[in-house]
């Protein structure tokens, strides 16, 4: 079982003096797997990463990358292991060039040149300029490129599109798929809703430094309450409708009515069968009206998570 398993954590806890930056994460990711870890800024998404590194130190808790403990073996865990940290610091006085080129060094004939070469150009990076001269987004694609050249069984990557436009977004997700599709593992930090949608097979939801949801983007968004908008062809007793498990009739009037729908569509539909309809429309739930949901109700975390287990 345990060689199916990228990434497990059981009960993490870490703290700075007074402050709790995680309170309990538990966290299974499967390998060969997509996984999406979202949470807005503070949320401790790069304490759970850092400490799945061994960089930081958890209070408490088990951690298990790759099969190994990074507290016991970290040189096994990383020498496997792709990071690419939020806060980037590169050599300002080298050129992109010669700092990937000492990163190549580094790790012997693991890595191809022209691998290098081939992600730089399609980030669209001039290699032969100064680190000091770049923008923050070209900063980003050298880290990039960085975590991808040595083609890692798992890949850590905390607010990986960070800086970068939206064409340059688009073209490190179609990257982040060709590394799981030969093989790689991909956990990703993000507060980027649109990001976690186009890429994750699975996302966790933090909060305050506890996971309160935890599913595939498809299923976060039947744990929605969405809204079902019908005309019928004539006025109508929709008392029926409210019946119906999981519905609530939100308005009626004569020949229109709003209903609230939570979970599955299923028996909702099967009902309005027997009514004549001349339309119907569905609001459409979004992984950003989710995320709002848990983060703008400003309750306590352990209150969230009581309610959507």
């Amino acid at each position: 079982m345990e060689e199916k398993v990228a990434i497990r954590t059981v009960g993490l806890r870490k703290s700075y003096g007074p402050v709790p930056a995680l309170r309990g994460v538990d966290l299974t990711v499967s390998r060969g797997e997509t996984f999406g870890f979202l949470g807005p800024n503070g949320a401790g998404k790069t304490t759970t990463i850092r400490c799945l590194l061994d960089l930081i130190r958890p209070d408490a808790g088990t951690i298990r990358v790759l099969g190994l403990d990074p507290q016991v073996d970290p040189v096994a865990v990383r020498s496997r292991t792709s990071y690419l940290p939020g806060e980037l610091n590169l050599e300002q006085n080298l050129s992109a060039e010669s700092l990937l080129h000492y990163l190549v060094e580094l790790q012997g004939d693991s890595v191809e040149w022209s691998f290098v070469q081939q992600l730089a150009e399609r980030l669209e990076l001039n290699l032969e300029r100064p680190i000091k001269n770049l923008s923050k987004g070209n900063k980003q694609k050298v880290g990039i490129i960085q975590a991808l050249m040595v083609r890692p069984t798992l890949l850590l990557l905390d607010e990986p599109t960070a800086g970068l436009d939206p064409l340059m977004q688009q073209e490190v997700y179609h990257l982040l798929r060709e590394a799981r599709e030969e093989g790689a593992t991909v956990f990703f930090s993000s507060h980027i809703i649109g990001e976690v949608e186009a890429l994750a097979d699975r996302v966790a939801i933090l909060r305050d430094g506890v996971i309160v949801e935890e599913a595939t983007p498809e299923q976060l968004t039947q744990l929605a309450v969405r809204r079902v908008h019908v005309h019928f062809c004539q006025p109508v007793d929709v008392q029926g409708l409210g019946q119906v498990p999981g519905v609530l009739v939100a308005s009626h009037n004569g020949e229109q009515a709003t209903l609230q729908v939570e979970g599955e569509m299923d028996a909702l539909v099967k009902a309005l069968a027997a009514y004549p309809i001349s339309e119907l429309t569905t609001e459409s739930i979004s992984l950003e009206q989710i995320f709002l949901a848990y983060y703008g109700a400003g309750k306590p975390a352990q209150e969230v998570n009581q309610n959507v287990r």
